[in-house]
């Protein structure tokens, strides 16, 4: 062998493993990551759901694991699969007392496809309505066999709450990532995966970068296929200054011109110029101007969507699609990262438009001109809170509608007294059922010839509220035209139904 290949085969050594955990919402998977890291990331999120991708490192008898956390709300369809993508192992969380729930037979299309190990975790195992057989039978129909029915897939039994079986699960990682025989080069060029991005106001385009071979080094120069730069801080995944990155480790880079798309592949460059050549030249998604054509009397809410990172622009991006646009047409007029500024103000007071902000901050002072302008600020924590309350605005938007509702028919008999623009009038009921304080419309052989107001119904000379078919009653009519004898009363109500999507 010669020196070179045996300087090559030195170069190339086992990676940790790099795991992504994935499962329904509240099955309890970032509840199993902090038993795992012993922090308690789950309760500083927002209506208790995680909403960013995270990665984290822990050690187990000094071996490092890589653990990608995925939001499991629905809306997150796209991170969870792009953390699979990610991934050398999933770890698919089911809690034991509810078992397979639509989320996790996403999650079970998404691993699939990725073709990486699965381990299944049992969760909750210590609820008393814990049924991990009937779970597992469940995830047999499938096509999750785990090991105890006969299959190939190992499953462990945890408790989040307890502690139980983390240190079982962390041992079938590492047999997995064994059998695996995950390698990586450390004098290669570093190639891997944006996992999250936002623009920090004080430290400009940040992301979260996932090194799945190579080495990354503080100076080097990198780019995506939407933007570049030479990296002037890169911090392991706990904020922690470091000048090198290998194989498998989350990191935070700064020093890119701009915020990278999440799920991009990044790559270390020798210049900028190859760098630049390796950039897309055509313009990014969030800044193309969509051309959409309204339909003539259509109602169109105009909005500004502001978050602080990608992933969840995306999700938000992604629900708002499926909001019913028969009646209202949602425009979104700008989408980006970052905190609300002057332009947005600007762009807003302009076109009419309802800024919504996600995990973002606005200052007084903008606050002041948005009043001032008339302009809309809205800002939430939690995402599905957002969208309902676009949906909320969009609702506004469409006018209170006015519905008729047909109550009954009469017909005039007797006039009993005509005085300027009222009657008392005699008749039977005919149709339904007549009431006081609804509307009248005077029909002459089959023919509308004016309207007016049912002000009071009497019978047998006692006021009444209403009358049925049958009845004989006197009315109290106020209108624009004379009844006469044999005219037909249609009686009926206007309610005003609130504008729905």
């Amino acid at each position: 062998m010669t020196k070179l290949n045996e300087n090559r085969k030195e170069n190339i050594q086992p990676r940790p493993p790099v795991v992504v955990v994935v499962g329904h919402i509240d099955h309890g998977k970032t509840a199993l990551l902090d038993s795992i890291r012993k922090s308690r990331v789950r309760e500083k999120e927002s209506g208790g759901i995680t909403q960013h991708i995270g990665a984290y490192e822990v050690e187990k008898e000094g071996r490092k694991i890589t653990f990608i956390d995925t939001p499991g709300h629905e809306a997150f369809s796209q991170m969870r699969s792009r953390g699979a993508r990610v991934a050398d192992i999933a770890v698919l969380v089911v809690a034991a007392d509810e078992g397979v729930k639509p989320q996790t037979k996403e999650a079970i299309s998404h691993i699939k496809k990725s073709g990486v190990p699965i381990i299944v975790a049992l969760n909750k195992i210590d609820k008393p309505e814990a049924n991990p057989d009937k779970v597992k039978g469940e995830l047999a129909k499938n096509d999750i066999l785990v090991e105890s029915m006969g299959g190939k897939i190992p499953s462990i039994e945890t408790s989040a709450k307890e502690g139980k079986g983390i240190t079982e699960l962390l041992e079938i990682i590492l047999l997995v990532a064994e059998m695996e025989n995950l390698k990586g080069d450390i004098n290669k060029p570093g190639e891997g995966a944006v996992i999250e991005a936002y623009l920090d106001a004080k430290r400009g385009p940040t992301a979260t970068l996932l090194l799945r071979d190579g080495a990354l080094n503080k100076g080097d120069i990198v780019a995506t296929p939407s933007t570049s730069g030479k990296i002037k801080i890169l911090e392991n995944f706990q904020g922690d200054l470091i000048e090198k990155s290998l194989p498998s480790m989350p990191i935070i880079v700064l020093g890119l011109n701009s915020v990278p798309q999440v799920g991009e592949k990044f790559k270390v460059f020798p210049d900028m110029e190859s760098a630049l050549k390796y950039v897309e030249k055509k313009e990014r998604k969030a800044e193309k101007a969509e051309v959409i054509f309204v339909e003539p009397g259509k109602k169109v809410l105009n909005i500004i969507l502001k978050a602080d990172v990608l992933g969840i622009l995306e999700a938000i991006e992604g629900m708002i699609k499926i909001l019913p646009q028969e009646r209202v047409l949602l425009r979104v007029l700008k989408s980006e990262v970052g905190d609300i500024n002057e332009s947005d103000i600007k762009l807003a007071q302009s076109s009419r438009a309802s800024i919504f902000g996600f995990r973002v901050k606005v200052n007084s002072s903008l606050l002041r001109i948005a009043e001032r302008e008339k302009v809309r600020i809205i800002t939430f924590e939690v995402i599905y809170e957002l969208v309902q309350g676009i949906r909320q605005v969009m609702e506004r938007v469409m006018k209170s509608e006015k519905v008729r509702v047909d109550l009954g028919k009469m017909k005039a008999l007797v006039i009993f007294l005509t005085e300027k623009n009222r009657q008392i009038v005699g008749g039977k009921i005919l149709e339904g059922e007549i009431k006081k304080g609804t509307l009248i419309e005077v029909l002459r052989n089959d023919e509308l010839i004016g309207r007016g107001r049912l002000i009071s119904l009497q019978k047998e000379k006692k006021n009444i509220e209403s009358a049925r078919k049958g009845e004989e009653i006197g009315i109290l009519y106020e209108g624009d035209v004379k009844i006469e004898e044999k005219d037909t009363l249609l009686i009926y109500l206007e309610e005003k139904h609130k504008g729905e999507l």
